[in-house]
């Protein structure tokens, strides 16, 4: 039974989720603190020595070294943690809910997150490590110098990765860009279809029987089309036996009878069969831009109308938004052979993007939010009439 949409989906959460990355540098911290107390217990197998001068930390020493390691990292996580979430909750409140996801995904606050996290659990593990001969059965004490270093080396990592922080975060904050990065993704993702379809040798062709489909497959479940695994209903498509026609692309809601999938077949579907198509698809509680390029201009469109919302009033932010949109216009019409009068898909049997669809999904979806302002309203006009004397 195939579940590579299910895979898929999960991949698109995990690389969405906070945790991921640092919940993994964290293990190998754990990983890490092991490893070099194993070696400072058999630090005779390295093949030079380190000067005595970095290897003569003391027992008071290094308990109080590292005890100040963990407290103090531990602090700064808890503040930027906060930050965090003080940005988070910004950008929901002033541009939109549906922009969360794209500082869940931020790699800088995801590695930052998890270098102070496991900065803090390696130097209590060390901690740990450090025997005072008075409190134990030992007749010397053992203070694993290499380990101390390395906790050493770990704090400084810490304190540059705060001062990165400190600057990154208002830079994710900030609305130019925010809106950058949308449109910048935007402008790869169209790239991408055309250069798709320029690399297909010829469009799919699929011929569909002229009466009713034998079968309609419904999820029995609802939500929203996350991921749709095209290759293997191509795949399902070339069974002589059976024609396939997809109705839900991703992006799409879908209540627990509404039918994602039409299969003309000569004989009947077996539990099998139908749970295999199924399978195709995952859902989830919210649209991503995976597999879903209108879901990028949908969030231009809302940052867009937001500015212009009363209690925002920023029409730079809406003409910059309107600049992105017409630049994804122009890739659309300019890139390699263009997305055509038919428009083009990265997929034979996936979606088309058309020209017009990105146009209504975009200007003509922005024009009751641009009427309400008249920066914004000449700036509109400026870049529909560039851009039909560019067709």
């Amino acid at each position: 039974m195939n579940k590579r949409a299910l895979l898929l989906k999960l991949a698109q959460d995990v690389r969405a989720s906070y945790w991921f990355i640092p919940a993994n540098m964290v293990l190998f911290a754990i990983l890490l603190a092991y490893g070099s107390e194993w070696l400072d217990h058999n630090a005779d197998i390295l093949p030079y020595q380190l000067p005595e001068t970095l290897i003569d930390t003391q027992v008071d020493g290094a308990r109080s070294t590292l005890s100040t390691i963990a407290t103090s990292v531990i602090g700064v996580t808890g503040v930027m943690f906060s930050m965090t979430m003080v940005a988070v909750s910004f950008a929901a409140g002033n541009y939109g809910p549906r922009l969360i996801g794209n500082f869940m995904r931020n790699r800088g606050n995801q590695i930052s997150l998890g270098i102070l996290i496991s900065t803090f659990v390696y130097a209590l593990l060390i901690l740990r490590a450090v025997q005072d001969p008075s409190e134990t059965d030992q007749i010397e004490a053992f203070v694993p110098q290499y380990s101390m270093l390395i906790a050493m080396l770990g704090c400084i990592i810490a304190v540059f990765t705060m001062i990165y922080f400190v600057h990154h975060v208002p830079e994710t904050i900030n609305v130019g860009n925010i809106t950058a990065g949308l449109g910048q993704r935007l402008e790869t993702e169209i790239k991408a279809i055309i250069d798709a379809e320029d690399a297909r040798d010829k469009r799919r062709e699929v011929t569909y029987p002229d009466r009713a489909p034998d079968h309609e497959i419904t999820m029995n479940a609802a939500g929203y089309i996350r991921t749709l695994n095209y290759g293997k209903v191509e795949q399902l498509t070339d069974r002589g036996d059976w024609t396939l026609r997809i109705e839900q692309q991703p992006g799409d809601f879908v209540s627990s009878f509404t039918p994602v999938m039409s299969v003309w077949s000569r004989d009947a579907l077996s539990d099998e069969d139908i749970a295999e198509l199924r399978d195709c698809y995952a859902l989830g509680t919210s649209k991503t831009e995976h597999q879903n390029v209108l879901f990028l201009v949908d969030e231009l469109v809302e940052v867009l109308a937001r500015a212009l919302s009363p209690g925002v009033n920023d029409p730079f932010t809406a003409i910059n938004c309107l600049n992105w949109m017409q630049n994804a216009l122009s890739v659309a019409r300019h890139h390699g052979e263009g997305l055509g009068e038919d428009g083009a898909g990265k997929h034979a049997l996936g979606p088309r993007l058309t020209y017009d669809t990105l146009f209504e999904r975009s200007f003509l979806a922005s024009k009751p939010y641009t009427d309400t302002d008249e920066l914004t309203k000449a700036q509109y006009e400026k870049l529909v009439a560039e851009l039909k004397r560019s067709q």
